[in-house]
């Protein structure tokens, strides 16, 4: 299985980087990452992991908004270009089915 090390911290991941044990995520990531992320984008990164652990799947953009109640418009801002496959990465999820 591949590891990626950040800041001596060791992770399990697929062959495109995405976390592959959930225990291995904690919100202290974003920051290892250098990244400062506030409220407006935890609150998805929160939904996603929470969602994902009773389906057992990471939530698509439209489950995003028909159940988490997060705008597409809003979610592409705050994580531009591939918001679904950032915030998955980021969240430590895999990779949402039908992200490409």
């Amino acid at each position: 299985m591949p590891t990626n090390t950040l800041n001596g911290r060791t992770f399990q991941v697929d062959a495109e980087g995405f976390l592959t044990r959930r225990d291995e995520w904690s919100e202290d990531l974003a920051a290892l990452l250098g990244l400062d992320l506030d409220e407006a984008h935890l609150a998805p990164l929160r939904f996603m992991r929470q969602d994902s652990a009773v389906t057992g799947v990471t939530p698509t953009l439209r489950r995003m908004q028909t159940v988490g109640g997060f705008g597409v418009k809003d979610l592409f801002t705050l994580y531009p270009g591939k918001p679904a496959k950032k915030m998955a990465w980021l969240a430590g999820l895999p990779k949402p089915v039908g992200c490409v």
